[in-house]
């Protein structure tokens, strides 16, 4: 049971948080990768409200069961590209920035998919994610809240 409907409680920060969420849609990024990066961080977060959202908007957009289950282990999965397993990888490191930071090596990899801009791009989408999944656990959301809204 949620603890508090946020929107309606600040609706100055959703706002904000909209605009973060527009930021990211717009930024270039293709959406399919855009919600592997919102599953991946919504599991290492434990966010169900994100898992339950992002796992449905990928399957609208064409994404394949096989890859939205095998997420959370795609190290080992054949099914994700070089080019998704740098972002994945750099999605770890951003959500869990306090164990490692993101060594060089890792923007290293990530820079010889995207050049600066679409670097920034991502960390923004990144922490947009993060940001979400941590208002949604703090207000006791859960899967279904809002969705008759």
């Amino acid at each position: 049971m949620m603890r508090l409907n946020y929107r309606k409680a600040n609706p100055e920060a959703f706002q904000t948080m909209l605009k973060l969420e527009s930021y990211t849609k717009n930024s270039g990024i293709d959406p399919k990768l855009l919600e592997l990066i919102k599953i991946r961080a919504s599991q290492l977060n434990g966010c169900a409200f994100c898992l339950h959202m992002h796992t449905k908007e990928a399957r609208a957009m064409g994404e394949s069961e096989e890859r939205i289950y095998l997420l959370n282990a795609w190290r080992e999965a054949h099914c994700y590209t070089e080019e998704e397993k740098a972002v994945l990888s750099l999605t770890e490191a951003v959500t869990l920035i306090s164990e490692k930071g993101v060594p060089e090596s890792l923007y290293k990899q990530v820079r010889e998919y995207f050049d600066e801009q679409q670097y920034v791009a991502l960390i923004m989408a990144i922490n947009t994610i993060n940001c979400w999944n941590r208002i949604a656990i703090a207000t006791g959301m859960v899967p279904g809240d809002f969705e008759s809204v």
